[in-house]
């Protein structure tokens, strides 16, 4: 959906796509290469699939006479689209050193101007503009994906390297948490207008929600040591099946990227950094956020409990714009904090389609539908997400077991 112009949108496509270049400065070729697990692309896989995603949704479609950068490129940087046709091995990602850092960037280049000149020459239709914003989104993921895959590939480095220098780290001493009220009732979720959202936020309908609290904040890093010191993870009395056998397989002992311990040190794209306690605790898997809240006698919100609340609360926090790319300690402010931006919060709903959900025709239908299986649903942004990209309906979905993203806890009751 879009309700935008040309030139708003060209304003917009360009803003976006230089921000993408910016988070890649500074890298050399051999950092934009790494892949470290198949979950996680190379920085330069992901600069070039978004250019790959405006040529193959937006100008190949648009113009019979334009001529795609290489022809090779139409498989190697497809990501999941059957429709499309051939596709490289997600896992194998990391092993495509050619084209070069320098070849992509130059397809991005090419892509771009192509674009820039069909919307001040005013050649895409309807249909095409709103491509075009979806492509401008699309980008915004994968903007949060490079720092969060980026993250990952550094931590496996013996040198635990930054990517970028530390900022001064300017927290509150943090805030006592408390549980706000909600009467709940007959309300409605999900996305309705202009000017822009996913297919999964839609249609907006009809819930019925119980009386319920909301936690104020996030949980903490102090917090979550006192679950790991009382033995959490050795107690299977608070985790679900699934849980337990993923902790027992995997061996987790502490949230990913902790180091020496409960609320010593961790890693952070600043690299080794001392681990804040009253900051946030992230990267946290679905599994370990429940096992918390039935540690803690609580629980996590549902989706609906979440939006209810978000929907009349600004959207303001630590997004990726503040360049600090670590959760920020709750303030002492009154009322629910931190629904936005620091890090996405798991929610007990499973991610499934919404009463009346019907899937775009053709290969970009492939978007979001086919993955409404086996997720969770998170809400809210993280301290990596673009702030221009979030809104209160926003549906973020991962695997239960997942740990690389910026990913938290609130408790509901």
């Amino acid at each position: 959906m879009t309700g935008a112009r040309p030139g708003s949108l060209a304003l917009r496509h360009a803003r976006v796509r230089a921000q993408s270049l910016a988070l890649a400065a500074g890298l050399t070729a051999e950092d934009c290469q790494l892949q470290s697990m198949p979950d996680a692309s190379p920085v330069k896989w992901h600069l070039a699939h978004t250019t790959w995603f405006f040529e193959t949704f937006v100008l190949e479609p648009s113009d019979s006479d334009y001529r795609v950068f290489d022809p090779a490129f139409r498989m190697l940087f497809n990501s999941y689209y059957v429709g499309i046709g051939e596709r490289a091995p997600r896992a194998e990602r990391g092993l495509v050193s050619r084209p070069s850092l320098d070849e992509v960037k130059a397809y991005r280049a090419r892509v771009d101007e192509a674009i820039r000149q069909r919307l001040a020459d005013g050649r895409f239709s309807e249909t095409l503009l709103a491509l075009i914003e979806l492509g401008i989104q699309h980008e915004q993921q994968h903007q949060e994906l490079i720092l969060t895959d980026l993250k990952h590939h550094l931590s496996r480095n013996p040198l635990r390297p930054a990517y970028r220098l530390a900022r001064p780290i300017d927290d509150a001493p943090g805030a006592s948490l408390r549980y706000v009220a909600f009467d709940g009732g007959l309300s409605r979720i999900g996305f309705e207008g202009v000017p822009f959202a996913f297919d999964n936020e839609t249609p907006r309908h009809r819930v019925f929600i119980e009386p319920f609290e909301l936690a104020s904040r996030l949980v903490t890093n102090g917090e979550y040591a006192a679950f790991i010191a009382d033995g959490g993870y050795a107690r299977p009395e608070f985790w679900l099946s699934d849980g337990w056998d993923a902790v027992q397989a995997a061996g987790w002992r502490a949230p990913l990227y902790w180091l020496d311990g409960p609320a010593c040190r961790a890693f952070t794209l600043a690299g080794e950094q001392t681990l804040i306690t009253a900051e946030p605790v992230c990267h946290v898997s679905y599994y370990e956020a429940d096992a918390y809240a039935r540690w803690s006698g609580a629980r996590l919100p549902t989706e609906s409990e979440w939006e209810y609340v978000a929907q009349a609360v600004p959207i303001e926090g630590n997004f990726v714009e503040s360049e600090r790319f670590r959760p920020r300690a709750a303030s002492g402010a009154d009322g629910v904090q931190q629904l936005f931006g620091d890090a996405w919060e798991w929610t007990q709903s499973a991610y499934l389609a919404y009463p009346g959900y019907r899937q775009a025709p053709g290969a970009v239908g492939e978007y979001n539908g086919k993955f409404m299986i086996n997720q969770m649903v998170l809400r809210g942004g993280s301290c990596a997400t673009p702030r221009d990209h979030l809104r209160a309906s926003y549906r973020n979905f991962f695997p239960p077991a997942a740990r690389w993203q910026f990913s938290g806890i609130r408790l509901a009751r």
